[in-house]
């Protein structure tokens, strides 16, 4: 007889495609995570994974299993947690954690959406998921996603970083990329920190190298970059919905506007808190509405 914990298991390292990842999300030891998938494959008498020595990978069987059995298992546990509702404690006061850039951009004029009282928290995302592991936060928009035991995370929106220069900055055009790089970096740039946040993104992406710039101004703050990119101090790398008034008002410009880079952000939160009505309440405003 099947056992609904192998099941349980089993989906989770299909997610994490680690056996140790699963064991840690799900808080076991990994010989009990490796023996919930040897049960199972025994019971449904065929291969699910195929090993390897940096990860598993599932099979064909693997795949369709996992396919059935994920919508079911999820389907239960919110079945489970609907119940438990109703004996669930009750928050009247939300922490909220983010990048405060994007917080004065993009939830500061949703909080009239919001249905209880916030508390608000700025800085970097590992500092705040540490704020979020020691339940000091409730909610974390973040840009990265850490394989943290207890921590999930849903993907809220895309964010578009371009390279900016000053509306009456000389901007040249080249045909050839290689030229191209080499200008920009000639050129003097303002940067959010020393190890080039974004900035080297765009140069790995684009130009398959790590950017040979030394910044002559570091400002750990994307309003106030833009602020100095406008006063003529610069060129910098800023996300696109920070740059609409700029644009519109002329005090800035995009350089090359094909060199772009993405960058996805995620709602953090941690699983035990996942159905408590107002954590709920408020992850649905916030992935509802249009962000971007």
């Amino acid at each position: 007889m099947v056992d609904f914990e192998w099941y349980r298991s089993f989906c989770t390292i299909y997610k994490y495609q680690s056996i140790s990842e699963a064991a840690k999300t799900r808080m076991m030891t990994q010989p009990a995570m490796s023996q919930h998938l040897a049960a199972l494959e025994a019971e449904v008498g065929e291969t699910l994974f195929i090993r390897s020595t940096r990860k598993i990978t599932p099979t064909e069987r693997g795949k369709e299993l996992y396919s059935q059995l994920a919508p079911l298992i999820e389907s239960l546990e919110n079945t489970t947690m609907s119940f438990k509702s109703a004996s669930l404690p009750t928050l009247s006061v939300i922490k909220l954690g983010a990048a405060h850039e994007f917080f004065s951009e993009k939830i500061l004029p949703q909080l009239t959406d919001f249905n209880t009282c916030t508390i608000s928290h700025f800085g970097t995302s590992e500092q705040l998921l540490e704020l979020l592991k020691e339940d000091k936060l409730d909610i974390l928009i973040m840009s990265k996603r850490f394989q943290t035991p207890g921590i999930e995370y849903l993907k809220l929106m895309d964010e578009e970083f371009v390279i900016v220069a000053p509306s009456n900055y000389e901007i040249l055009e080249f045909d050839n990329l290689k030229l191209e790089e080499q200008w920009l970096s000639e050129q003097k740039w303002i940067s959010y920190g020393l190890e080039l946040p974004i900035i080297r993104r765009i140069w790995r992406e684009h130009f398959k190298k790590r950017p040979e710039i030394r910044p002559i101004h570091i400002i750990p703050n994307l309003h106030m970059i833009l602020k100095a990119v406008e006063l003529g101090v610069g060129l910098s790398v800023i996300p696109t919905y920070l740059l609409r008034n700029s644009l519109k008002e002329g005090k800035s410009k995009v350089v090359s506007k094909h060199l772009k880079v993405k960058n996805e952000l995620y709602i953090a939160y941690q699983l035990k808190n996942k159905h408590l009505p107002l954590i709920h309440e408020i992850i649905s405003v916030l992935r509802e509405k249009k962000m971007d």
